[in-house]
């Protein structure tokens, strides 16, 4: 049988999602939502964990526990969800989410954290949020500006 061969800049065959730019700040609302989420859970669950911890008076032991599993549980649901979408969390405090995403046959990650109002940054996959830049530098040379967001940033799966 013969092997196929890659072109070349063509990507791995995989069930990990891509996100054109536009695809993702389409997603963003819906994922934005489940990220306030999993930030004020996980906020919940480090007060329990720190109160089973170091109890105060008041505290029921039993009860603690109780909801620290409860917690755990539901910030589990929604870390599943995130990945449903195909989004990767990236830091539970902060809300940082990467948007797996192909530019010029690579990996790259389209990153937004709790707080931006869209999709303005991008990073090498190695490279995290230290080496974040800004997604206009994705557009291709001579683009114009705005109308087609994602000329260069093609991930169709």
């Amino acid at each position: 049988m013969p092997t196929q061969r890659k072109k070349s800049g063509s990507r791995p065959k995989s069930a990990k999602k891509y996100f054109t730019l536009d695809e993702a700040r389409r997603a963003l609302g819906y994922v934005a939502r489940i990220v306030r989420d999993v930030t004020d859970c996980y906020s919940q669950v480090l007060d329990i964990r720190q109160r089973l911890e170091m109890p105060r008076p008041e505290d029921q032991n039993d009860e603690l526990k109780r909801d620290y599993d409860a917690g755990m549980s539901k910030l589990n649901g929604l870390i599943d969800e995130l990945q449903q979408v195909g989004v990767e969390l990236k830091d539970f405090e902060r809300g940082l989410i990467d948007f797996p995403a192909w530019h010029d046959g690579r990996e790259i990650c389209l990153c937004w954290h709790q707080g931006e109002s869209s999709i303005h940054s991008w990073h090498e996959v190695d490279a995290g949020f230290a080496g974040r830049q800004d997604v206009t530098l994705l557009e291709p040379v001579g683009a114009g500006s705005g109308s087609d967001d994602d000329a260069d940033v093609n991930t169709q799966g």
